[in-house]
């Protein structure tokens, strides 16, 4: 933890917590670390999509995961880090490099997608947002994140209208906070949140807990695509199994079409970031 929130965590009544600053001291951050989070980068702003940030995060991200190849090559990589979708790549790429890459590792953060889903279907439904689990597959910007509606727990039938207006809230739920705080920053509360929520799920699949299943964006099969969020099973080696995404209705395949479109490009700019 950087020295200025470690501050800030010192009122806090609970373990130890130790600060860490700059690029001098990220060898004595990362030894002997069992996960690794990766929230760093800049921000944000009105009108800025997540891969205008690539150019800054990209740098950011490499040297973090060079840092983790050489101190912890083990452990659990949690990548919050905008562009999701490119930075995953980034880090896997560095990791290959040096020969400590395991996909079953390296997970993108997406669960803010999915907080976003539960909570919104849950509005429109009535509910509480803790009796609703709507899968979020795909990636982590605009279009590639698609919501799998008809897959929504527990079972209910929206309307075409309730489609639309749920899929765009949910894909432009980021944009949304970025506008409201007018170039104060994007979301960090509700991040906070679901990164911390993430993190106890790998932490309860490294404890051995049994059925820990989550949405993430990671190394897989399920598409054609090299890296796709989807329902993986977490435990003690991090990801134990990839889900596929099911039965999909037309509205959804549209979705699913576009999504994977733009992914490519984000993928391969991730990529050639590294090979380059």
């Amino acid at each position: 933890m950087v020295i200025p929130l470690a501050q800030n965590k010192f009122d806090v009544d609970s373990r130890a917590v130790r600060g860490f600053l700059g690029q001098q001291q990220l060898e004595d951050a990362l030894t002997g670390m069992d996960i690794v989070i990766i929230p760093a980068g800049v921000p944000r702003k009105p009108g800025m999509t997540r891969d205008d940030l690539f150019n800054i995060n990209a740098g950011i991200v490499k040297t973090l995961c060079e840092g983790i190849a050489k101190c912890c090559p083990k452990a659990i990589v949690n990548l919050i880090s905008n562009p999701v979708n490119s930075t995953v790549p980034i880090a896997a790429e560095v990791f290959k490099k040096v020969g400590t890459y395991d996909p079953k590792r390296l997970l993108g953060v997406t669960m803010l997608d999915v907080v976003r889903a539960n909570t919104f279907v849950a509005e429109v439904l009535g509910l509480d947002p803790r009796e609703v689990d709507v899968p979020v597959v795909g990636g982590h910007a605009g279009v590639t994140i698609l919501p799998l509606l008809s897959q929504v727990k527990p079972s209910c039938s929206l309307t075409p209208t309730e489609i639309d207006y749920l899929t765009d809230r949910i894909q432009n739920g980021g944009t949304e906070v970025v506008e409201a705080k007018a170039g104060a920053g994007s979301a960090t509360l509700s991040m906070a949140y679901a990164a911390a929520k993430f993190a106890d799920a790998c932490l309860r699949g490294l404890r051995g807990d049994a059925s820990v299943i989550e949405c993430a964006y990671v190394a897989s099969t399920v598409t054609e695509l090299p890296f796709f969020a989807s329902k993986v099973r977490l435990g003690r080696a991090g990801i134990e199994e990839i889900y596929s995404l099911g039965p999909l209705n037309e509205y959804e395949r549209a979705g699913l079409e576009k999504a994977k479109k733009e992914l490519a490009g984000s993928i391969q700019k991730g990529v050639s970031f590294v090979r380059k």
